[in-house]
């Protein structure tokens, strides 16, 4: 059990002994003893404190490409942790037995405790060049995670956030000069969605896109298109014209879902449905649309934007060329935004 210590800025004190968590967008007020949506913080005495601090409920070396992060040091390896818990009640939540708690589990004997500087050796000793904080939103893990993010930082380690952004502006401004990159889901456009759904909202999510945008943090896209949901062309030009009002250079990575958890009613996403999507992307101004889950159908690939050359080329979670010259087409010499070495 961690107490947030230099993080006590996240939480405000009441006279009443309760106090208000700062730290993901829905602000939980907990009372002696009580714990937030998350689980993972409690009020202990009047303080927020993390039961998960150091407890690794998974611990993963991955390729780069998983998070799906495509403009990030491709081909590399990340080390990827997790805790338990979430902020978020996904009903078609894919790691729903580390995530979809109660408030009774003990959750802090979970996993395998482990300190953050071993956590950097350990990325250090398989050959990571970066750090991964996902499987569950990272940010429910704020203290433990930020702990692991500064000591990599000072190993020359990247550090990574996989997030559904629904984090508050606090958290984006403590977190933002340690994180090298971040994939925000934007798992709709409708706030009934998000609601219905996740159990959440939608405006803090595209709050989380621009701020940390605006931070200098490099920013990928995710939105996993379910049938019968989120699948329709208004819905999916929403998603594409937000993310171009900001930047036409973030990737948005339209992946394919398989029924999971309460969405087994479901059928997978069609394989055309995802190209439908990428074209939408594309006729919005987005430079990068990747239509994941999908190997081998060519729509992974990054062309140059300016004279459409091939600079890199994947299969799946696999770089099969890598043709970039210090981040720049080799073709025409236009610059391709990213996190290149």
């Amino acid at each position: 059990m961690k107490i947030a210590g230099a993080l006590e800025l996240l939480y405000t004190s009441h006279g009443d002994g309760s106090v208000t968590c700062r730290i993901c967008a829905h602000e939980c007020r907990l009372r002696e003893g009580q714990r937030g949506l998350c689980v993972v913080h409690q009020n202990v005495e009047g303080r927020l404190v993390s039961l998960v601090y150091g407890r690794l409920v998974a611990e993963h070396v991955d390729p780069i490409e998983k998070k799906p992060l495509f403009h990030v040091l491709p081909g590399t390896l990340s080390y990827s942790i997790s805790t338990l818990g979430c902020n978020f009640r996904c009903k078609h939540c894919q790691n729903s037995s580390i995530s979809q708690l109660n408030r009774k589990e003990n959750v802090a004997v979970s996993g395998v405790e482990k300190k953050p500087e071993e956590v950097v050796a350990a990325a250090v000793d398989a050959g990571c060049r970066s750090i991964s904080y996902t499987y569950v939103e990272p940010t429910i893990f704020l203290e433990y995670a930020y702990d692991c993010c500064v000591l990599a930082a000072e190993k020359g380690i990247k550090n990574i956030f996989v997030s559904n952004g629904y984090m508050t502006e606090q958290t984006a401004e403590l977190l933002a000069p340690f994180l090298s990159a971040i994939n925000i889901d934007i798992k709709s456009f409708s706030d009934s969605f998000y609601k219905k759904v996740c159990g959440a909202r939608l405006q803090p999510v595209l709050d989380s896109v621009k701020l940390l945008k605006e931070l200098g943090v490099w920013l990928e896209a995710t939105t996993l298109v379910i049938p019968g949901l989120n699948e329709s062309e208004n819905e999916l030009s929403d998603i594409a014209s937000f993310l171009a009002s900001i930047d036409t250079s973030i990737p948005w990575h339209v992946t394919g879902f398989y029924p999971t958890y309460k969405m087994m009613d479901r059928v997978p996403t069609p394989v055309s449905t995802l190209k439908r999507a990428r074209q939408i992307g594309l006729g919005k101004g987005l430079n990068y649309v990747y239509a994941g889950n999908r190997p081998g159908s060519g729509d992974e690939d990054t062309f140059c934007p300016a004279c459409r050359h091939r600079v890199i080329k994947r299969h799946g979670f696999r770089v099969d060329e890598l043709l970039l010259q210090a981040g720049c087409c080799p073709e025409c010499g236009e610059n391709i935004p990213g996190v290149w070495d």
